[in-house]
């Protein structure tokens, strides 16, 4: 009876993502610039007005008045832009530790060092991300702490445990079968993949991940090789959506692309073999594609140094250059994107570094940042919450020198950035 009693008091609560932050003030922010994105129009001294952590007023500077007991915020010579948005992090990641380096280390290591990992990306200015993945159910764990107040970090949408295929990208490869080693939610068909579905989110996850390919920097798997089936990611995909969840699905194969497309999935992830068929089956079915085009240049530099092994290196080496092209074929074609790093593959809080590489390949500084926002907000399902700065949106803000429509580079150095109504990061 007190389960039950528990369970629909818990059924009565708001999503705890899309709570506003506990506070009773009023803030008044007024900046220099303020890009609009939706538009991509830069407003000339704007003036922010949030209330209890959201956004009431937005205007011009000379007509907006400042509330009675408000805090005054005056950003001279700062641009600001809605909080950003990285839909493909693993904040329990440690990049610095390579190939089995790690193995020694207690489990509740990777715990420990997702605190110091979501303050260094709240305070590179992503006030929203996505955690596709982590043991021990990490993510879900770090986001109640941050919910609470007890750590800083952004706001986190967690995917507790993905899974996949027996010995696939998901599973623990590459120890002798002494160890006994394996993901305790391998799905090896449709109803598998169904149960899996299930029991992840029992347990906190907000979004479904899986691994429908071989991956980089897992052990006796090839980024080509399709490791779930059409049938298998299209019962994930039909479960999750039922249960009201998105999917994401780790894709470098083509062929895994194409399926995961094809199977309903809403966002694929890395796409780093993708070809025109793949382009094709996303663009028809309205999936987004997270590449992380960045990373590489982080670990073909420091990965040896850190461990990596050399296969693993070698496959990175193959499909970067790959990668970057299909990236550029696919924002081309009008394909959906959204903006995923995987950061904990390089470290955490460098994530702004990704809008350099994406305009290198094709995207203009406004759209990287629109994919950054709007469309990752999209993606999320939190359209108009993130992603934006109007009334009724979040008070996530980030404040930069410059004009990233120009030089998009800026938004690797944030000099200010608000989560909520609350600074976290403000000019020197």
């Amino acid at each position: 009876m007190r389960l039950f009693i528990l369970a629909a008091a818990m059924a009565t609560v708001a999503p705890a993502a899309l709570a506003p932050a506990a506070m009773a003030q009023n803030v008044y922010v007024t900046a220099d610039r303020m890009l609009d994105v939706t538009t991509g129009r830069m407003v000339q001294n704007p003036a922010i007005i949030i209330q209890d952590g959201m956004i009431t007023q937005v205007g011009a500077r000379d007509r907006l008045q400042v509330p009675s007991a408000a805090e005054v915020i005056e950003l001279p010579g700062v641009t600001l832009l809605p909080g950003l948005i990285d839909m493909h992090t693993h904040l329990d990641g440690d990049p610095t530790l390579g190939g089995f380096t790690g193995i020694s280390l207690p489990d509740a290591y990777a715990a420990i060092i997702s605190v110091p990992n979501a303050k260094a990306t709240l305070e590179a200015g992503f006030t929203t991300v996505r955690n596709v993945g982590s043991g021990s159910w990490d993510d879900i764990a770090l986001k109640a702490a941050i919910e609470m107040g007890k750590v800083p970090g952004p706001r986190i949408v967690p995917a507790g445990y993905s899974f996949g295929a027996t010995g696939g990208h998901c599973d623990i490869t590459g120890l002798s079968p002494s160890f006994d080693a394996a993901s305790p939610y391998n799905a090896d068909s449709p109803d598998e993949a169904r149960k899996r579905v299930r029991e992840i989110r029992k347990y906190g996850a907000e979004v479904i991940k899986i691994c429908a390919t071989g991956g980089v920097f897992s052990h006796n798997t090839e980024p080509g090789q399709q490791q779930m089936t059409l049938a298998e990611m299209k019962a994930v995909a039909d479960e999750a959506h039922m249960w009201g969840l998105k999917v994401a699905a780790h894709a470098h194969g083509a062929s895994g692309i194409r399926d995961a497309a094809l199977a309903g999935i809403d966002t694929v992830e890395h796409a780093s073999l993708i070809d025109d068929e793949g382009i094709a089956a996303a663009k028809k079915m309205g999936t987004y594609l997270s590449m992380d085009i960045y990373n590489t240049e982080y670990t073909q530099s420091e990965g040896p140094k850190n461990g990596v092994m050399e296969d693993n290196l070698r496959k990175d080496r193959e499909v970067a250059e790959v990668q970057r092209q299909g990236f550029k074929r696919a924002l081309a074609a009008g394909v959906k994107m959204v903006y995923g790093t995987d950061s904990g593959v390089y470290p955490h809080g460098d994530n702004g570094k990704q809008f350099a590489v994406m305009v290198r390949y094709g995207a203009t500084p406004l759209q990287a940042i629109q994919i950054a926002t709007l469309n990752s907000a999209e993606a999320l399902g939190w359209k108009d919450k993130v992603g934006v700065i109007k009334p009724g949106a979040f008070g996530d803000l980030v404040g930069v020198t410059g004009d990233p429509t120009r030089d998009v580079t800026v938004l690797e150095r944030p000099v200010f950035v608000m989560k909520g109504g609350e600074t976290v990061k403000a000019p020197e």
